[in-house]
């Protein structure tokens, strides 16, 4: 479980970005995170993942708090983050080489058979020997989903996955994420996507600075002004 309590945070010589966030994320959940520009969704995630840290509140990730130091090791074995531009995740010039970066930095062993485990995860177990240059920015997305994988995660952070995509990879990876999901992830999904919102089993709305409502999925129907709220387009199927 990640637990997130009394959470504040901002950034040097600014105001708060975010103010009293309390939630908590179940095991085996999709969480989607929306809301409109400057509203915090990305320092959250941030902040979820443990790339920076609060200094009022706290944020704990199956008990490990994400402020100490020396536990930092072992919170990049449980909670990995998927960031919106595909190339900036991507460091070396084969999949093979990339993916064991991490597990290098994180002395993991038995790094071969993590990678090609991951890489059938993610629908590209043809890929291990390949160089990333000549891919997609849709695969290109799905090797840095399975270099988390590889880590041994259970908890999945996105910001904004598939901003960069085209409707074929979009699709490609919002499966992926399904699968996942009966697999036992964990997803957190920072989203402007009105499709992608929808695969969350809770949908968390973002503004002026604090949580303004979580609505379950099934909710949706009878909460159609949040895509307005928001600056989203309203699904089509939801429209219909």
């Amino acid at each position: 479980m990640i637990k997130i309590s009394n959470l504040s945070y901002k950034y040097k010589f600014s105001e708060n970005v975010l103010e009293n966030i309390n939630l908590e994320i179940n095991d085996g959940e999709i969480i989607t995170i929306v809301g409109k520009n400057g509203t915090g969704k990305s320092t959250l995630a941030k902040l979820i993942s443990g790339i920076i840290v609060p200094k009022n509140g706290e944020i704990l990730i199956d008990d490990i708090n994400t402020k100490n130091k020396k536990t930092k090791k072992e919170l990049r074995k449980k909670i990995g983050i998927l960031f919106q531009n595909p190339d900036n995740q991507l460091i070396f010039p084969t999949v093979k080489d990339d993916l064991e970066f991490a597990l290098n930095n994180l002395e993991i062993n038995n790094k071969e058979n993590r990678i090609k485990v991951a890489l059938n995860l993610v629908d590209m177990n043809d890929f291990y020997e390949k160089e990333t240059y000549g891919l997609s920015l849709g695969q290109k997305q799905r090797i840095n989903i399975a270099g988390i994988l590889a880590t041994g995660t259970k908890y999945i952070v996105m910001d904004e996955p598939t901003t960069m995509i085209d409707t074929i990879g979009k699709d490609k990876i919002h499966k992926i994420i399904k699968e996942l999901k009966q697999k036992g992830y964990t997803f957190i999904i920072i989203t402007n996507n009105s499709e992608e919102l929808l695969l969350g089993d809770r949908i968390v709305i973002l503004e002026n600075k604090n949580i303004k409502k979580i609505i379950n999925k099934k909710e949706i129907i009878n909460n159609i002004d949040i895509f307005d709220e928001c600056e989203i387009k309203i699904p089509s199927t939801i429209d219909i």
